[in-house]
C-alpha cells in the first residue's frame, strides 16, 4: 500500500505551476451549477435557462418595487430572450460594469434597495458570462448606451444621443449551447413565473410574447388560480406591513403552501412557511380556546404567505428555500409572523363566524379521522423505525434535501421502481451521493376511496411514506425530486397510475411542490461502431437510423430490466428526461380520482375506446 501511494504520488506533479487562478468569467463557465442550479435541457421548471430569465426580470422587478415602471415586456422567439422595461434604465456610464462585473451593482447601499430581489451582485452578469449573445441597452432621457457580449466578453460599445425612447432597460440573451447543450423552452413554465410575479406585485402589468398578465387581487388570485377543488370557506385574506396571507381549507389530505419573500417564489419554504405553519395552528387553537394537535388544524389547509424583509438569507444560490431567522434586528421571523397572525387571524374568525364555523367543523372531522387511525399509526411507525436501519426495500443516497448547507441537496432524487429487476440496474449505476432507488413489489393497491388509514396499513406505503419523510409535511421531504420509474408497457403504465393515485389522494403538496416526476424510459437503442443513441419515440428511432446508416443496430427495450447499469448511467444522469405531473385549477381531485380509479363507468370506457394508441412495429429496409 504504501509503495503504491509512493509511485502514485511521484507521478502528480505539484509545483507553482500547478496553482491556477480563474476568473470570475472563467470560473462561472467552469462551475455555472454554483451559482445557478443545475443547467437541464429546459424540460423542468428549475433548469438553469428558466433561471436566467428569472435573474434577468428580477431587476426589472426591483425597478418596479422601487416606484420607476408598470410595464415589462418579455419576448422568447427562436431561443432568444428579449426582456424591456420602462423603469429608470441602468445609469449610462456604468451599464458595462453593470452587466459583467462581478459584485457590481447599485443594491448594496440605502434602504430603498433593502427589500428587493437582485441583491447577490452576480444574477445578470450570470446571464452574460453564460450567453453566446448578450446585448444591454439603457435609455435615459434621450441618451442611449447599447453593449454586446459574447460568452461574457464585450464585443461592442455604442452611445446615441436624441433618441425617442421611453427610459428604461432592455435585455436580450440567447443561452450558450457549449454549456448547456440542446434546450428549449416550456412556456407553461416561463408563464407561471410571469403569474407569480403579477400576484407579488399589485399593478404590475407583464406582457409576455403579446399576452398581458395583471392581477387585481395579489395572493388571493395565486390560491383561487390554483384551487383544484372548491375550499370550504372563502379565502380569508389578511394584509400588513411587510406580510400578506391568504388562509382556506379543503377536502383533501396533507398541507399546500405557497411561500414568497420579497417577491421571490420559494418552492422549498424556509423559516417564514416554518414560521406561518406553527403560528396558525397556535393562534386557531387559542381563538376556540380548544387544544388541537397541530396537525388537526393544518390537515388540508391551503395558504399562501409573503413576506418583505431587508437582505433575505437564503440557503442556496437559487434562492429557493429562505433560512433568515430573523426578519429585522431583535425580530424572530417566529415572533413577526406569529404576532401578525395573533392579532389579524384572531380579528377576521370574530368578525366572520360563519367561516370560524366551518374551520372548527373541519378541524373536529381532522381529529377524528385522526385518532380512528392512532393505533395502526402507532404501530406503522415503529415497523418503519425497525427496518429503517436496514429497509430492505430502500437504497439510500448520502446527501438529502434537507442538508440545506450542502450544494448537492437540490440535486437529491429517489427512483421508485418496479420489482428487483429494475432495481438492479438503477442502483448499480446511480449516483450514490444524490440518488435512492425504493423498490415496489409489483403492482401497489388502487387507494381510491379509501382512507389513509391504508398509508399505515400497507407496508409499501408505510415505508415508502417513511422513506421520504413526509408523513407530517413537506418540511422535512428527504429528496427534491420522487420519480416514478417504471417499464413503458402497458403494466408499468398501470403502476405508474397508481402510484400518481396514491400521491394525487394522500400527499398532493407534493405535486403542487413540483416534487412528482415520471422517469421517461428509452424505447430503443440504435447503434453502430461508433455511434450510440437511446430513443424515446418511433420518431426518434428513424432519425437515429438514418444517422447510423446501414450498419445500424436496433434493440426493442420491453422493460428497465433489459438496460443494463452502464446504459442506465447515461439515461440517469445529465441527459435524465422526466415528466412533471401537475395539478391545476382544471384537475379536480375528487372527480380526476373517481374517473380513472373509481368503478368501471360508461364514460371511462368511451374514453379508452376513443384514446386508444396502436403501436405498430416497422423495420424500415437500410440501404
Amino acid at each position: 500500500m504504501a509503495n503504491n501511494i509512493k509511485n502514485n504520488t511521484s507521478t502528480v506533479a505539484y509545483d507553482d505551476d500547478a496553482i491556477k487562478t480563474l476568473s470570475p468569467r472563467e470560473h462561472l463557465r467552469l462551475r455555472p451549477g454554483m451559482y445557478i442550479g443545475k443547467l437541464g435541457d429546459g424540460s423542468q421548471s428549475d433548469d438553469g435557462i428558466y433561471v436566467l430569465i428569472k435573474e434577468t426580470v428580477d431587476n426589472s422587478i426591483d425597478e418596479f418595487i422601487m416606484g420607476a415602471g408598470n410595464r415589462i415586456e418579455i419576448t422568447i422567439e427562436d431561443n432568444v430572450v428579449s426582456v424591456r422595461d420602462y423603469g429608470r434604465g441602468i445609469p449610462l456610464k456604468s451599464l458595462s460594469a453593470a452587466v459583467s462585473q462581478m459584485n457590481t451593482g447599485g443594491k448594496y447601499e440605502g434602504d430603498a434597495f433593502k427589500k428587493t430581489v437582485g441583491l447577490n451582485g452576480v444574477g445578470v452578469k450570470a446571464v452574460n458570462m453564460l450567453s453566446s449573445e448578450f446585448t444591454a441597452r439603457s435609455v435615459r432621457d434621450g441618451e442611449a448606451h447599447t453593449v454586446t457580449f459574447a460568452k461574457g466578453l464585450e464585443l461592442t460599445d455604442r452611445w446615441e444621443s436624441g433618441v425617442q425612447e421611453k427610459n428604461g432597460t432592455f435585455i436580450s440573451f440567447r443561452v450558450d449551447e457549449e454549456i448547456f447543450g440542446e434546450y428549449s423552452y416550456n412556456m407553461d413554465y416561463v408563464e407561471q413565473l410571469v403569474r407569480n410575479y403579477t400576484y407579488l406585485n399589485l399593478g404590475l402589468k407583464i406582457i409576455l410574447n403579446g399576452q398581458e398578465y395583471v392581477s387585481k387581487n395579489g395572493l388571493l388570485d395565486l390560491v383561487n388560480d390554483n384551487l383544484s377543488e372548491e375550499p370550504l370557506y372563502p379565502p380569508i385574506y389578511l394584509s400588513g406591513e411587510d406580510i400578506d396571507v391568504v388562509i382556506t381549507h379543503g377536502t383533501g389530505y396533507g398541507e399546500s403552501y405557497y411561500s414568497f419573500v420579497n417577491g421571490q417564489y420559494t418552492p422549498q419554504g424556509g423559516t417564514h412557511q416554518a414560521a406561518f405553519r406553527a403560528s396558525v395552528a397556535k393562534v386557531v387553537k387559542e381563538f376556540f380556546k380548544k387544544d388541537y394537535d397541530p396537525s388537526d388544524v393544518r390537515t388540508s389547509i391551503i395558504a399562501a404567505v409573503s413576506v418583505r424583509m431587508n437582505d433575505p438569507v437564503f440557503e442556496s444560490q437559487t434562492k429557493i428555500r429562505l433560512g433568515s431567522k430573523e426578519i429585522a434586528l431583535g425580530v424572530t421571523m417566529q415572533q413577526f409572523v406569529g404576532d401578525f397572525l395573533s392579532t389579524n387571524l384572531d380579528n377576521y374568525l370574530h368578525k366572520h363566524p360563519e367561516t370560524a364555523q366551518v374551520m372548527q367543523k373541519k378541524i373536529a372531522e381532522n381529529e377524528k379521522a385522526r385518532k380512528a387511525i392512532s393505533g395502526i399509526q402507532k404501530k406503522a411507525r415503529e415497523v418503519a423505525k425497525k427496518v429503517a436501519v436496514n429497509n430492505r426495500k430502500l437504497r439510500d443516497c448520502k446527501v438529502h434535501l434537507t442538508d440545506s448547507k450542502n450544494e448537492l441537496a437540490e440535486k437529491t432524487m429517489i427512483f421508485i421502481t418496479e420489482g428487483l429487476s429494475a432495481m438492479g440496474p438503477i442502483t448499480a449505476s446511480r449516483d450514490a451521493m444524490t440518488q435512492a432507488v425504493f423498490c415496489l413489489r409489483g403492482k401497489p393497491l388502487n387507494c381510491y376511496g379509501l382512507t389513509k388509514k391504508v398509508v399505515y396499513e400497507n407496508e409499501e406505503f408505510n415505508l415508502l411514506q417513511s422513506a421520504l419523510n413526509i408523513e407530517d409535511g413537506l418540511e422535512n421531504l428527504r429528496f427534491n425530486k420522487v420519480i416514478i420509474a417504471t417499464d413503458a408497457d402497458v403494466d408499468g403504465m398501470h403502476i405508474r397510475l397508481l402510484m400518481t393515485s396514491f400521491f394525487v389522494q394522500f400527499f398532493p403538496e407534493l405535486i403542487r411542490a413540483g416534487h412528482l416526476y415520471i422517469l421517461q424510459t428509452p424505447l430503443f437503442r440504435v447503434r453502430n461502431k461508433k455511434e450510440n443513441f437511446y430513443c424515446y419515440s418511433e420518431e426518434e428511432r428513424q432519425r437515429a437510423v438514418k444517422k447510423c446508416g446501414p450498419t445500424a443496430e436496433i434493440t426493442r427495450f420491453k422493460g428497465l430490466g433489459e438496460i443494463n447499469a452502464d446504459e442506465f448511467k447515461e439515461l440517469i444522469g445529465e441527459k435524465i428526461r422526466l415528466d412533471k405531473v401537475r395539478l391545476t385549477k382544471d384537475d379536480p381531485i375528487s372527480d380526476m380520482l373517481e374517473f380513472y380509479m373509481g368503478k368501471n363507468t360508461f364514460e371511462r370506457q368511451n374514453f379508452i375506446v376513443n384514446n386508444l394508441r396502436i403501436e405498430e412495429d416497422v423495420v424500415d429496409e437500410l440501404m
